[in-house]
C-alpha cells in the first residue's frame, strides 16, 4: 500500500524505530558455568627464534583494588603532563616453581604432546592436585614411583630430554604457584602448562631444564609498562531473568503477569524457541579473556630483616618516600595482607578477590601511544578501603589522633 511504502522510506512517522541492534552478544553463547576454575590459555604468543628463551605466562591471585596518581605523557593530548587519577588492580604473584616440561609434535590435526619429564622432588602441594581428597587418601603414591631408583631415572630423564629435542616443535613447563605463600585458605596448588618462546627446540630445553625445581619470579616473566592478557573466570551471579542476564527492556508497568520479561518469544512456526532468544538461567562465573591491560609496577615482597621484623617498602615511589607496603590500612577486603611480590594493572580484571587468574603476554604487536607510553607513579593510595580512609599509614594516624585510651591502658598495664 501507499501508506506501507511511505513508512518503510522512513519519510513519514520518522519518530517510530523498525529496527534495533539486538540485546546481548551471542558471541558469549552458551551462556553456563565454566568447567575449570582458572583461567585457561588457549592460545599462546607466536614464537620467534631470534629472541632469547622466556616463559610467556605467570599464575597470581587478586587482591583488590586501589588508585594511584600519574603524570600523563601523550604529547598532543590535553591530558599531556597534568595528573591523572587512576583505578589499578593489585595482583599478588609470589614465585611459581617448574616441575616438569612438555614436548609437542605438530600433525596434521594438532599439537601432540609426545612426552613429559618431571622433576625428582614434588612438593605436597603440588601432588594435593591430583587428589580429590587429599586428607581422605589413604595411599597417596601421586608420583612415587618416580623417586625410586634414582639411577635409572636419571638416564631416562636425559634420554627423553633429547627426544623433546629432537622431535618436538613445541616446549611448555609445568609450573605450580606456592598457596602457603599467600592469605588463601587452601592447600592445593594450581597448575598450569607454560609455552617457553625464543631460541631453538634445543636451547628451549635447556632453557627449560635450568628451571626445574627452582622458583621463578614474575619479574623474570613480564616487565614494566608492556601490555599484557588476563584470563579468568568471572564472578558468579547464580541463576538470574532475562533482564539481568541479556539486559532487555522492561515492559510497560500495567503488564499483565510481570513486566520483567521478554514481550514475544517467536512465532507460532516455527513451533519452538529460537536459541537466540534471551531466555533466563546463569549468569557470570563464565571464562574470560581480557587483552591490553598495561602494567604499571612489578614490586617484590616485604622481605624479613635480621629481626624478624618485615620491611614495608614496596608502595614508595620518587614523590612520595613514605615507607609503606601496598597493603591498605586494615588490609585488602575479603583478601587480607600482600606480602609476596605483586603485579600493578590498570583497571580492573576479572573475577572475584582470592580468584587465580592467569596472565598472558600479549598476542599482538603493541604500537598505540597507550602501549608504548612510559609510566611513572607520583602516589599509591593505601588509605582503607572499609569507608573513608583518612590516613595512609598507622604512623600517620597515631600522630594526628594522639594518644589514645587504649595506648594509655595498655602502658599501664605493661608497667
Amino acid at each position: 500500500s501507499r501508506s506501507g511504502c511511505v513508512r518503510r522510506s522512513g519519510a513519514a512517522m520518522s519518530h517510530r524505530k523498525f529496527e534495533r541492534p539486538r540485546h546481548g552478544s551471542l558471541g558469549f553463547c552458551p551462556r553456563k558455568r565454566c568447567a575449570h576454575h582458572k583461567g585457561r590459555i588457549r592460545k599462546f604468543p607466536r614464537d620467534d627464534a631470534k629472541k632469547p628463551c622466556h616463559l610467556t605466562a605467570f599464575m597470581g591471585y587478586k587482591a583488590g583494588m586501589t588508585h594511584i596518581v600519574r603524570d600523563v605523557d601523550k604529547p598532543g593530548s590535553k591530558q599531556h603532563k597534568k595528573e591523572s587519577v587512576e583505578a589499578v588492580t593489585i595482583i599478588e604473584a609470589p614465585p611459581m616453581v617448574v616441575v616438569g616440561v612438555v614436548g609437542y609434535v605438530r600433525t596434521p590435526r594438532g599439537l601432540r604432546s609426545l612426552t613429559t619429564v618431571w622433576a625428582k622432588h614434588l612438593s605436597d602441594e603440588f601432588r594435593r592436585r591430583y587428589y580429590k581428597n587429599w586428607y581422605k587418601s589413604k595411599n597417596r603414591k601421586a608420583f612415587t614411583n618416580r623417586t625410586k631408583e634414582e639411577s635409572d631415572k636419571a638416564k631416562d630423564f636425559d634420554k627423553e630430554l633429547a627426544r623433546i629435542a629432537k622431535y618436538c616443535e613445541v616446549v611448555r613447563v609445568v609450573a605450580h604457584t606456592q598457596l602457603q605463600k599467600v592469605a588463601i585458605s587452601q592447600k592445593k596448588a594450581h597448575v598450569s602448562e607454560i609455552q617457553i618462546n625464543g631460541g631453538s627446540v634445543k636451547d628451549k630445553v635447556e632453557f627449560a631444564k635450568g628451571l626445574f625445581e627452582k622458583e621463578v619470579p614474575i619479574k623474570s616473566v613480564f616487565n614494566q609498562n608492556e601490555m599484557i592478557d588476563v584470563l579468568g573466570v568471572t564472578k558468579g551471579h547464580g541463576y538470574k531473568g532475562v533482564v539481568s542476564r541479556w539486559h532487555v527492556t522492561k515492559l510497560p508497568r500495567k503488564t499483565h503477569r510481570g513486566l520483567r520479561k521478554v514481550g514475544c518469544i517467536g512465532s507460532w512456526h516455527p513451533a519452538r524457541i529460537g536459541w537466540s532468544v534471551p531466555r533466563a538461567g546463569q549468569k557470570g562465573y563464565f571464562h574470560r579473556t581480557e587483552v591490553n591491560k598495561k602494567v604499571y609496577r612489578i614490586a617484590d615482597g616485604c622481605p624479613k630483616s635480621e629481626g624478624g621484623v618485615r620491611e614495608h617498602k614496596n608502595a614508595t615511589t620518587e614523590f612520595d618516600l613514605t615507607e609503606k607496603s601496598i597493603t591498605p590500612m586494615g588490609g585488602f577486603p575479603h583478601y587480607g595482607q600482600v606480602l609476596e611480590d605483586y603485579i600493578m594493572i590498570k583497571g580492573c580484571c576479572v573475577g572475584t578477590k582470592k580468584r587465580v587468574v592467569t596472565l598472558r603476554k600479549s598476542l599482538l604487536t603493541q604500537s598505540s601511544r597507550t602501549a608504548l607510553e612510559e609510566i611513572s607513579l607520583k602516589f599509591i593510595d593505601t588509605s582503607s578501603k572499609f569507608g573513608h580512609g583518612r590516613f595512609q599509614t598507622a604512623d600517620e594516624k597515631s600522630k594526628f589522633l594522639g594518644a589514645l585510651k587504649k595506648d594509655i591502658t595498655a602502658d599501664a598495664a605493661a608497667k
